[in-house]
């Protein structure tokens, strides 16, 4: 079971599995411990930001000594849930969707789309990639059928928030969207938008003004 924590800020919150998979690196490399240091040159993250995430979680260094690698990793472990299957639907497989069902979580086995909807697929559906790909149709029955609580969402813009819509009446608690526009969804649904359009401008201002502070 996953421990009881405090609120913790966003921008800590999208590190921990970095931490997590950083951790296992050291772990497999025999590491029995760590410092903030080599956290820092490893995951090229402020030294101080890393300690500073650690600290909304207790003492889980000590100084001088740093973080022992088989505590921390089995205390992320716990805080990420990796212990429990998490199955992932996709909705929408043009070439954004296809990567991601070639890919499918290859690095975290305990994440994994095990479906997927498509306006070309059959309704009684068909495999790609090994996943099964049905028509939108049948999407609410399937979504119940495999107990999904996460979908991808990476159909065209003009097809997203009618997507949005049907997911609101489902069991679903979290959409990762892919598309610009910003969803409306009810409070029970957590919704992450990815506009890679936006990144990528993002990056070109700051590479074009390196004098701005991250």
């Amino acid at each position: 079971m996953r421990p009881e924590l405090p609120r913790i800020p966003q921008a800590t919150t999208k590190r921990l599995p970095l931490y997590y998979r950083f951790l296992q690196s050291f772990h497999n490399a025999g590491h029995k411990r760590v410092s903030s240091q080599e956290l820092s040159e490893a995951m090229k993250i402020d030294s101080a930001t890393i300690r500073r995430d650690f600290s909304h979680f207790g003492a889980l260094g000590k100084k001088g000594y740093g973080y022992d690698v088989p505590t921390l990793l089995e205390f992320f472990r716990k805080t990420l849930d990796q212990d429990e299957a998490a199955h992932v639907a996709l909705i929408g497989v043009g070439s954004l969707g296809t990567a991601f069902l070639k890919y499918n979580f290859q690095k975290n086995h305990n994440t994994k789309i095990v479906v997927a909807f498509d306006t070309k697929a059959p309704v009684g559906g068909m495999m790609k990639s090994e996943i099964p790909v049905f028509h939108p149709s049948v999407m609410e029955t399937k979504l119940a059928e495999y107990g999904i609580e996460l979908v991808i969402c990476t159909v065209p813009s003009r097809s997203a928030q009618e997507v949005a819509d049907r997911l609101a009446k489902t069991k679903i608690k979290g959409i990762l969207n892919f598309t610009p526009v910003r969803l409306t969804v009810p409070d029970t649904i957590r919704v992450h938008t990815i506009d890679l359009s936006v990144e990528v401008q993002t990056l070109i201002y700051l590479i074009r003004n390196e004098h701005i502070e991250d």
